[in-house]
């Protein structure tokens, strides 16, 4: 989806986060809440491996936290784990031992790979680790621990007494009849220490206990039995959790939440806790936005299970945590396919920011530059560099490490950079970026770039591929793609054409160097299949 700058009001800085909190203020003024802090949630999952998907819920998060902040308020990203979870099926790539602990708490599940107290501890830290890299600040709490210490009892007693009310809803707004016949609450069996077994049968709100038998139920599409041990579940101990369908409620209460962003598979859950943190809880929910999430290339959900996932610190160790958050902060609307092979992408599309951001490139729409000003600001945690740091195309950088020797190919593209005059000097940046490239080109490589072009310019391009192809020197290179363009679609528009197609960019190092290094043979089947996809 694409907005109508001509239409839209800017607001701040002209990105989707300055509206969201727009109208998070809005709807907090028409509250009379106090605004003394606005503090904003992120679910972290701690069943599988952390990816993009499961940072984006947090770092959404956190620039809506930060255009707060440009608004003058203070605000404060909760980053909850929800390490209280029951284990439901074993992830993709983890030990099949594992299923031998399904329906246990991963809290009480040993780590996999024997770093941390916990499988879900492993889990937090992974992602943890993820917003730490890519600079994001917050406060982390712990579910398993939140239910041990009881802070969540007022709102679990409040929502154990309403149960009957709370079913009914559920039932007329998904037409579930579940929690008409249990409690929205899973014990966690004394006898075998499951979770999601052991059936809620009554609640005593005097002593704040909650009967079970442990009968058994489908946990991750697969029957676990249960071991038939019945007994009680005190709310003031964490001997249990709250079903998905409440706890959301429970925890927006008990930290006064005011904004969480959610998944549009959620929309359903988060309905019915909408619905009784208002009517049960007397605590008016939070504002929220809906997300699509993310596809790998063939359409299918990123998922934990399936093992399709990109984890963060993969893609940080391919590009920078600014293109990471330009992920997520360039649009909030519609569902992407993403990969690591995007990163080149990404890199470019920042260093297009940046130069508009500090004017080296014009964007003639007021309202678009504002807007491409403010995903940079925010890409930067509201922290831009004081001055436009020197540019060097990824695209070029992955070409160079493609055909770098080994034993010493940071040097060889530096090298090549100076000789092409690409850069000024090769400082930390520099390096830092080509370190990213050399990863990246050592596990993929550069698709053909679609142009747009005519059919005499797809004639030439054909015409240059065949005369560049068997040559061998930088200056006989030149002279071919110089007296092509000159004979056909003009110097300045052919030569222009040849660096989109090979460097996503208008303009570069002189070609016949550029060539010569990566070689003719190599360039030509480039532009022949850049040609080939491409229409006028």
């Amino acid at each position: 989806m694409t907005e109508n700058f001509e239409e839209v009001t800017i607001i701040g800085r002209g990105t989707w986060l300055d509206r969201v909190a727009s109208e998070v203020i809005s709807r907090e003024k028409s509250l009379a809440r106090s605004l003394s802090q606005i503090r904003v949630e992120s679910g972290l999952g701690a069943s599988g491996i952390p990816h993009i998907g499961s940072l984006g819920d947090a770092a959404r998060a956190y620039g809506v936290k930060m255009a707060l902040e440009d608004l003058g308020f203070t605000s404060e990203l909760l980053a909850y784990s929800d390490d209280m979870d029951a284990l439901r099926k074993v992830p993709a790539g983890l030990p099949e031992w594992l299923k031998s602990d399904i329906g246990k708490p991963v809290s009480e599940i040993r780590d996999p790979e024997g770093c941390h107290a916990s499988y879900g501890e492993h889990m937090s830290s992974l992602l943890l680790d993820g917003l730490d890299k890519v600079g994001l600040k917050y406060r982390f709490q712990s579910g398993y621990q939140a239910y041990k210490d009881g802070l969540l009892v007022s709102q679990i007693d409040l929502i154990l007494k309403n149960s009957q009310v709370i079913g009914e809803q559920i039932e007329e707004l998904t037409g579930q009849k579940k929690y008409l016949e249990t409690l929205p609450y899973f014990p966690l069996c004394s006898n075998c220490h499951r979770l999601n077994v052991a059936h809620s049968e009554s609640y005593d709100p005097v002593t704040k206990k909650v009967q079970y038998k442990c009968d058994g139920d489908e946990i991750g599409n697969q029957w676990v039995d249960g071991c038939g041990f019945e007994g009680h579940a005190d709310i003031t101990k964490g001997e249990g959790k709250l079903s998905w369908k409440v706890e959301f409620a429970a925890r927006w209460a008990a930290f006064d939440i005011r904004f969480e962003a959610h998944g549009k598979e959620l929309t359903d859950s988060v309905k019915i806790n909408d619905w009784i943190c208002d009517n049960v809880l007397n605590h008016p929910h939070p504002y929220h936005i809906v997300y699509e999430l993310f596809q790998d290339k063939g359409g299918r959900k990123i998922s934990k299970s399936v093992g399709n996932l990109v984890t963060p610190q993969e893609w940080l160790s391919y590009a920078s945590s600014q293109s990471l958050l330009l992920l997520y902060y360039k649009r909030i609307v519609g569902a992407r396919n993403i990969s690591v092979e995007d990163v080149p992408s990404y890199m470019d599309e920042y260093d297009s920011l940046e130069d508009i951001y500090f004017g080296k490139k014009q964007e003639h729409n007021k309202k678009k530059e504002t807007q491409l000003k403010g995903v940079y600001f925010y890409s930067n945690l509201r922290n831009p560099p004081s001055m436009a740091p020197e540019h060097v195309s990824y695209r070029l950088l992955v070409e160079l490490s493609s055909v770098a020797p080994s034993d010493k190919a940071e040097e060889y593209v530096a090298k090549r950079l100076m000789d092409y005059k690409a850069v000024r000097q090769i400082d930390e940046s520099v390096r830092k970026k080509i370190r990213y490239a050399l990863n990246w080109a050592n596990e993929f490589k550069l698709p053909p770039q679609q142009v747009s072009m005519t059919e005499p310019e797809r004639r030439a391009v054909f015409d240059v591929a065949a005369q560049i192809e068997p040559l061998t020197s930088a200056d006989s290179v030149q002279t071919a793609i110089y007296s092509v363009g000159k004979a056909t679609v003009g110097n300045s528009r052919f030569f222009e054409l040849l660096y989109e197609i090979l460097l996503g960019t208008k303009r570069g190092p002189r070609l016949g160097p550029y060539v010569a290094d990566i070689g003719p043979r190599k360039v030509a089947q480039k532009l022949k299949e850049s040609a080939d996809l491409t229409t006028s």
